[in-house]
Order: structure tokens, then sequence, then C-alpha cells
């Protein structure tokens, strides 16, 4: 009872404080200002919540023609026009929020910052007591990822391809969305680093359920190893573990893989291990062969080319492999947003831009043939 009635006092004594600084503030406001406020907010809460509406219902038919397209090949039906929304996501296009005269300055609902390589590093060390290896040189990287890829059975012109879409042709192995290519002032979009743009979810996901592989890449590398350069890999393999169990510390759904990727210190840690030149070439290269292994699994035994296994890559295996397996004449006809959640697309350009999965595809080859030109896809195609 003591302390609660000493937190009550704290509260009052910090709202005695704030409130007349927050009263200062304020300038008296006209009611007619007011009456014209509330007027115009009521048109705009009318007419978007009446978008609102029509978008829910929108991407609730988005969501079941998608249920009823997986529950059709799981039967072995055909894919047909009508099981795809065949319209674009509603737009909307009314009038903007007011701003309320008499709290003029309030600040927008501030978004969480993006963790960005800096907040990986510190916490791997600071969680798992895991440094990555960082290569002394990009094309040093750039040779571990085509011996990874070779060995994963990738060919040089997906890798190429991929490498050249995600980052124009010039990203560095710790490259970030929405710092490639950097520009001053830049704020990363997405925890996408690498070659392949891996997502800290994705990285979570692949040491939750194939932990062992990249344990048995490293025991297999500490072997021939002796003295200082033992023990540090023996140190790494520690942290890996780590890693590992806390990745292994949730359900193994991807929802629960995103939260702790996205929400917990031990989540944003795991993700610096994709910059670590033995374990960072091998995360990217799985998640691209287990993308053909899905498609394989499918029934598809046809060589995805570049711009299909980026399909995959981009959209996730499922809407990808859709798309990869649409017959031509659907393309043209079929928009990108069936292959999409409402947040995902909104925040996707390309998808929004091309609008159809046709114009999607050709949009990736186009950007895949023009990054290839670069220097540093020029630089990843030499160390095949």
């Amino acid at each position: 009872m003591k302390n609660h009635l000493l937190l009550m006092g704290l509260c009052v004594a910090a709202l005695v404080h704030v409130a007349p600084v927050h009263t200062q503030s304020l300038a008296p406001v006209a009611p007619a200002a007011i009456a014209d406020y509330e007027a115009k907010l009521a048109i705009y809460e009318r007419i978007h919540g009446a978008h609102e509406a029509q978008a829910a219902a929108y991407w609730d038919a988005i969501g079941e023609k998608r249920r009823l397209r997986n529950e059709k090949r799981r039967n072995h039906l055909p894919i047909a026009l009508d099981d795809y929304v065949l319209t674009q996501p509603p737009v909307y296009s009314g009038p903007p929020r007011q701003i309320d005269p008499r709290n003029p300055d309030r600040p927008p609902p501030e978004r969480p910052e993006i963790p960005v390589v800096a907040d990986f590093l510190k916490n791997a060390a600071d969680q798992f007591g895991f440094v990555p290896d960082r290569p002394a040189s990009d094309r040093d990287f750039k040779r571990a990822y085509a011996k990874a890829a070779l060995a994963g059975g990738l060919t040089r012109d997906q890798i190429v391809g991929i490498y050249a879409f995600e980052t124009g042709g010039n990203g560095s192995y710790d490259s970030q969305a929405g710092l490639v290519p950097y520009r001053p002032g830049a704020r990363a979009i997405s925890p996408a680093v690498g070659y392949n743009q891996l997502l800290s979810t994705n990285t979570v996901s692949l040491f939750a359920e194939d932990g062992n592989r990249y344990l048995l890449a490293l025991r297999a590398k500490a072997k021939g190893l002796t003295g200082p350069a033992k023990s540090s890999m023996e140190r790494k393999i520690e942290g890996l573990k780590r890693m590992i169990a806390y990745s292994r510390s949730v359900p193994n759904r991807w929802s629960e893989h995103d939260r702790l990727a996205k929400t917990t210190l031990g989540g944003f840690g795991i993700h610096a291990a994709v910059l670590d030149i033995d374990l960072g070439p091998l995360l990217q290269v799985q998640k691209l062969t287990d993308s053909i292994r899905f498609a394989r699994a499918k029934g598809y035994m046809t060589p995805l080319t570049a711009a299909e296994l980026e399909l995959m890559n981009l959209t996730g295996d499922g809407n990808g492999f859709d798309m990869v397996t649409m017959p031509q004449a659907l393309r043209a006809r079929v928009p990108t947003a069936n292959f999409f959640q409402q947040q995902g697309y909104e925040r996707n350009p390309v998808a929004r831009r091309t609008g159809v999965v046709a114009n999607l595809i050709a949009d990736i080859e186009n950007k895949m043939n023009q990054g290839a030109q670069a220097q540093g896809s020029r630089d990843l195609a030499g160390v095949f």
C-alpha cells in the first residue's frame, strides 16, 4: 500500500509539472474554426470509412480466392481465371484527414525504427556472444557465395540475376534494403540484407528448421584449423548454438519467427549471421534452394529461370509458384495484388506499379538485364 501511494504521488506530481507546459502551448481557437474543422472531419470520416470498408472486402476476397486455389491444387484441379480477383485494389482519393486547430502541432504516430546492420552486430555480441567473421573484401564474400551456390545446385545465371535485381548490380554483402545504393538521409525500409536481400525472419526460420546443418558446416571447417583460428571458430560455434536455441524457443511457425525477428533483441542479433563469411552464403543459398525444392515437391521439374526464382524469393514460395505455373494468357489479366497481403502490397512499389503478373515478370527481367551490366554483377559472374 505504501508503495502504491508513493507511485500515485509521483504520477500526480508529474501531471502537475507537465500540465502547465501543455496548456501554455495551446492558443485560443475561434469557435467558427472549430466548427469548420468538425464539419470537414465528419466528411473525411464518412468517405474514408467507406474506402476502408471497400478495401477490407477486397483483401478478404484476395485471401478467400487464395484459400480456394490452394484447395484446388491439393485436389489436383485446374486453376482458372475466375479463381483470382481480377480488379485492382481500391485507392483512396477523398479528402485528407483534417488537422485539429486546437492541436495543430500534434506529431504523427511514431513508427518503430527498423534495426540496421550496427544493431544486428551489437545484439549478436550482447545476446549470444557471436561475432561474425566479416570478409576482407566483398569479392571474398562473392567467392564464398558462388561456391555455396554451385554446391547447392544453383546456376550462375540464377545467382547473378537475383543479385542484379535485388541490389541493382552493385550491392555489397552487407547492403540493406533502403540503403542500396546509399544516399544522404536514406533510411532502412526493411531488415533485408545481402545479395538476395534475406529477411531477418528468414534467418530465424532457417536456424529454427535446419540449424544442425549450419553447425555441421562450422564443425567441419574447425577440424582443419589450429591455434587462434580454431579457438575463434569454436567460439563462433558456441554463439551459433545459442542463436539456434533461441530461434527454437517459439513454435515453428512463420508468424512466431517473424515476431521474434522483429521485436526482440535476440531476433535482431540472429540476423548478424548473414554477415558471416561462413554462414551468410549458406543462409542465402538455402533460401533459394528451398524454393526450388518447393517447386519440385509440387511436381514442377522445369528448371526455374532467374526471374521465376526471384518471384518466389520476392513473394514467398507459394505465391511465387502460383505465378510461375500460371498460363501466359492469364498473366496479362491477373493483378499482382493476388499474391500479397495488404500491407506487403502497399509497401511494394514494384507490385503496385506493374499491376498484373505479366508486367511484374517483365519488370523483373528488365531490371536483371540492366543490373547485370553493373560492375558488382560482373564481379559476381566472374567468380563462378
